[in-house]
């Protein structure tokens, strides 16, 4: 069954439809030594195989007076189905960063790796590269189902082991099958005569990016009700049986539009664990039919369910099925943060989680990140795992290796980096200026001294201890989850921003709009009037979250 209403298609619609598959004319933009840039319609196309054409907008406008075109390169995001990296990984994306890149890696919060700065010219030495390491960066972007996050529990059970499983079989059958990736960036031979199928996605692939995850509770450090289908794992006797079913969330919206907005995720049944891949294709599939193509801002499977009301999307996916879901298995979930420092595994080894600072790996004065985690790669025997919130586990560490580990983590100035205050632990932001075309405002590079001034309130509430999930995006599409955060800060302007409060600890319930348009010294105001009520009226045991739910009512106010 398809959508078969007769509407104006968007002009991302038309660039897929002429694509031959997602080939458009990429191969010839390489080669144009004219610009730094791509054909236009090719920088839509090139989110497919895994990259964004950006320019350094803190020179633009000097360039511009100089009749320069902008300083374009790109950022390539490599795909790492639940976020785990084995060392030689590591090294190759290291050395391809410090070669073609800004010398830097990001861990994202969908537990994949980024890379910077990389120029026109090494855009295929680049992803050549990654893919003789066994990584790729096809789907990384694009419109079609993204990197699929798995809780990096790290080995601590076989409810993981299985978790991930699914979570690599999710990817696998959900990636696209178009050989122009490898006729382009691998030299992938062309066969005359045959002809390209996407069995689950056809020509025109998805209306927009699709996201799934798989939490395993009492952890939902995945953000499972930010996806737009997730899994969350259900045991029994200490088995995976099989998932909980989440449909429906998704956080980007536009400033000023009322039709787009955040939503949490429906729990719409449970599957057994051999359903999982089947529940997944068909989703994605129900998204690909009924999916809005004229409005790429109310494309995503949250306004498909909200326009056709849940009880359809239910009825229509089980017809797919061709069975039902039974209702969700009971469970519940008691944080979302990383636990820091050393833990033991069930193998007898040693897992390490590492706070890792707005997701960046780098070196700068004081703190060798990038240097430091690539002589632990040199030497680890076990794997890394990337969090959903930008940070790093060195899982897998025998016994006699640990005292050499933390003799690297402390030289390099790593074991420093970790004796912060729980709010800057858990702190998340998007990269934002100067890379990113969308941002409004600044993020990344403005979460450490904004994290320093909210500490000096903190501690003049004797607050500092308390654990409250702040998240600050350069606009509203809300990358870095900020719509279910306890403080969240979403660019509107140059140093302002839209003011949001009271997201639930478990990341089940959206914090709403409290002020709009806000510079620093009113943020820090508002703020410091609350934080001094929940010292007052707080109940016992209450997170600022769910005080700042009941006490403050939004106010819309426009400063």
């Amino acid at each position: 069954m398809t959508n078969e209403t007769t509407v104006e298609l968007t002009p991302v619609e038309g660039i897929k439809q002429r694509s031959n598959y997602l080939r458009g004319t990429i191969v010839e933009s390489l080669a144009d030594a004219a610009t730094g840039a791509l054909a236009e319609d090719d920088t839509q196309l090139s989110k497919f195989h895994g990259f964004y054409q950006q320019d350094d907008r803190d020179i633009r406008n000097e360039r511009l007076r100089q009749k320069l075109e902008p300083s374009y390169s790109f950022m390539i995001r490599v795909r790492v189905p639940g976020g785990i990296a084995t060392p030689a990984q590591w090294l190759a994306l290291d050395k391809l960063a410090r070669e073609y890149g800004n010398s830097t890696l990001r861990l994202t919060t969908r537990q994949a790796f980024q890379l910077h700065g990389v120029t026109k010219g090494n855009l295929k030495k680049t992803i050549s590269g990654i893919n003789d390491s066994l990584l790729d960066t096809i789907a990384a972007c694009g419109d079609v189902n993204r990197n699929v996050m798995c809780s990096p529990l790290a080995g601590q059970s076989a409810i993981h082991r299985a978790a991930y499983e699914t979570a690599t079989a999710i990817s696998e059958h959900l990636t696209p099958q178009t050989r122009a990736y490898h006729e382009i960036w691998l030299d992938g031979e062309k066969v005359e005569g045959t002809a390209d199928v996407e069995p689950i996605y056809g020509a025109t692939y998805l209306p927009r990016k699709f996201k799934i995850a798989v939490a395993i509770p009492p952890s939902n450090d995945v953000d499972i009700f930010s996806q737009d289908l997730g899994f969350i794992a259900i045991e029994k006797n200490g088995e995976l049986i099989g998932f909980n079913v989440t449909a429906g969330g998704g956080m980007g919206m536009t400033h000023g539009e009322a039709e787009t907005y955040p939503r949490v995720a429906d729990v719409i049944g449970f599957c057994t664990l051999g359903q999982a891949v089947e529940v997944a294709e068909h989703v994605v599939a129900l998204q690909r039919d009924f999916g809005d193509r004229s409005n790429r801002k109310h494309a995503r499977l949250k306004y498909t369910i909200d326009d056709h009301g849940l009880d359809w999307f239910r009825e229509e996916l089980f017809r797919r099925l061709g069975y039902p879901l039974p209702g969700p298995r009971k469970f519940a979930f008691v944080s979302r943060g990383d636990q820091f420092g050393w833990s033991s595994n069930l193998s007898g080894q040693w897992d390490l989680s590492l706070f890792i600072p707005e997701g960046r790996i780098k070196n700068d004065t004081q703190h060798r990140l990038l240097e430091g985690l690539r002589e632990v790669a040199r030497i680890h025997k076990g794997d890394f795992r990337l969090t959903a919130n930008q940070n790093l586990i060195i899982s897998g560490i025998d016994s006699n290796a640990r005292q050499t580990i933390e003799r690297l983590i402390d030289y390099y100035g790593i074991a420093k980096l970790q004796q912060v205050s729980p709010l800057r632990q858990q702190a998340l932001a998007c990269v934002a200026l100067p890379s990113c075309a969308l941002a409004m405002a600044e993020a990344e590079r403005y979460l450490p001294e904004l994290i320093e001034k909210i500490e000096t309130l903190l501690n003049r509430h004797d607050l500092i201890d308390e654990a409250i999930t702040l998240r600050i995006t350069g606009c509203a599409n809300g990358c870095a989850r900020p719509y279910l955060a306890e403080i969240g800060l979403v660019g509107k302007a140059p140093g302002r921003y839209n003011l949001f409060l009271g997201g639930s600890a478990d990341g089940r319930r959206l914090n709403r709009l409290a002020h709009e348009n806000l510079d620093e010294d009113r943020i820090l105001e508002v703020l410091d009037g609350l934080l001094a009520q929940f010292v007052a009226a707080r109940r016992d045991q209450e997170s600022f979250g769910d005080f700042a739910n009941r006490v403050y009512a939004p106010l819309a106010e426009t400063s």
